[in-house]
């Protein structure tokens, strides 16, 4: 499975953090390794000048082997939150496929 991390400029806050959020996604999707060919994650912050709630929005797209993509978003208070919640939508999808 092929990971491809987008982010804007200040969202990721540093490689560290980036490293962190893939390996987080790589474990989540583990069970489905063998299905996903390829995975793009995009963090941006939907209002940058400003700390309200829900700004920070992941958006997790993968392609599969025989099938269409799926894309699944996610906006809260913190990229993780943002991220895990994207996870929990996207590993719902793929149990669905049985």
């Amino acid at each position: 499975m092929k990971i491809e991390f987008h982010t804007e400029k200040d969202a990721n806050g540093g490689k560290k953090s980036a490293d962190s959020y893939i390996y987080k996604i790589e474990s989540a999707l583990e069970p489905f390794r063998e299905v996903i060919t390829h995975l793009d994650a995009h963090l941006s912050d939907e209002d940058p000048a400003h700390t309200g709630v829900n700004t920070k929005k992941c958006k997790l797209e993968i392609r599969l082997e025989n099938r269409k993509p799926i894309a699944v978003t996610d906006q809260s208070d913190t990229y993780e939150k943002a991220i895990d919640n994207a996870l929990i939508k996207l590993t719902a999808s793929l149990n669905d496929f049985g």
